[in-house]
C-alpha cells in the first residue's frame, strides 16, 4: 500500500493544480491524505477548501487540526487509510465470489473470521508512506509540531509487524529547479529522522501540485526496488470452497 501524507497550511500558488496532481497519484494506486495545520484561528476558506479537494481527488481523507493535534492525526489517517484499503479489497472479493456487498452481509461466524483476517492484514501488509511537508514561510511556527508528528509516525510504523517505510520531502525545494526536496530516502528506522529539520529553511512559494507530482515520480522510480529489498507481508491463501479467505492483494 502506498500513501502520500501532505502536511500544509493550504493555499498553493505555483504550478499545476494540486487537485489534479492528487487525482493522478490516486490513478497510480497512491492514496493522498492531507493534514491542514492551524493554530487557534482558521486556515481560511480557500485553504480549507483546497485541502478537502486534494484529499477527495487523492482517494484519501483530510483533517484541519491545531498543532497540538497533528501527531495523533497523522497516525490516525495513516492507519485508517490502511484499514479502508483492506476493507475495500475484501468487499470486492466478496462481491466477486458470492455476490455480497460487504462483510456485514456474511453470517456472524464467517464475518468474525473475515474481520480477524482484515485485522491481521492491517498489521502485516507492506506499507510505504511519503511525507510531503509544506515549508513555506507561513509554516515556520508549526515546524516543531511537524517534526514531532514525523517522528511519532515513524515509531508507530516500526511497531507494525509488516514491512513499513517512510520517506520525507519538503517543499519548495532548495534550488528552485525542483518543486520539492528529498530529505530522507525510504527508511524503516525512526532514528534516521531527528536531524532532518535542522537543515530546512522556511521560505518561498507553495508549489503543492508540482511537489505532489514529484513524489509520484519518486514512487515510480523506487517502489520496485523497495519491494525486492524488504520482506513481503505474509500471504493469505484460499481455503476450501466454504471459506472466504482469498488471495487478497492490497
Amino acid at each position: 500500500m502506498k500513501q502520500i501524507l501532505l502536511i500544509t497550511d493550504g493555499c498553493s500558488n505555483v504550478g499545476e493544480s494540486p487537485v489534479s496532481a492528487a487525482a493522478q497519484a490516486f490513478a497510480e494506486g497512491i492514496t493522498v491524505n492531507v493534514a491542514g495545520v492551524v493554530d487557534e484561528g482558521t486556515i481560511g476558506e480557500h485553504g480549507a477548501r483546497e485541502i478537502g479537494e486534494i484529499a477527495k481527488a487523492g482517494g484519501g481523507m483530510s483533517r484541519i487540526v491545531q498543532t497540538r493535534q497533528l501527531s495523533q492525526t497523522v497516525q490516525m489517517m495513516t492507519r485508517q487509510t490502511v484499514a479502508g484499503t483492506i476493507r475495500q479489497a475484501v468487499n470486492q472479493e466478496l462481491k466477486q465470489l458470492f455476490g455480497l456487498e460487504s462483510v456485514g452481509a456474511l453470517p456472524p461466524a464467517k464475518r468474525a473470521e473475515v474481520v480477524k483476517v482484515m485485522d491481521e492484514l492491517e498489521e502485516t501488509s507492506e506499507l510505504r508512506v511519503a511525507l510531503l511537508i509544506d515549508t513555506s514561510a507561513s509554516m515556520k511556527p508549526k515546524l516543531h509540531a511537524v517534526e514531532e508528528a514525523v517522528r511519532d509516525l515513524a515509531l508507530s510504523l516500526e511497531a507494525r509487524i509488516g514491512s513499513s517505510a517512510v520517506a520525507v520531502f519538503h517543499y519548495p525545494g532548495e534550488f528552485g529547479h525542483l518543486p520539492c526536496a528529498l530529505d530522507c530516502d525510504w527508511t524503516s528506522d525512526a532514528g534516521h529522522l531527528p536531524l532532518l529539520f535542522s537543515r530546512i529553511k522556511m521560505k518561498g512559494t507553495t508549489p503543492t501540485g508540482p511537489a505532489l507530482l514529484q513524489v509520484v515520480d519518486y514512487f515510480r522510480e523506487t517502489c520496485g526496488k523497495i519491494r525486492s529489498e524488504l520482506a513481503e507481508a505474509p500471504a493469505y491463501g484460499r481455503g476450501d470452497a466454504g471459506e472466504v479467505r482469498s488471495d487478497y492483494v492490497v
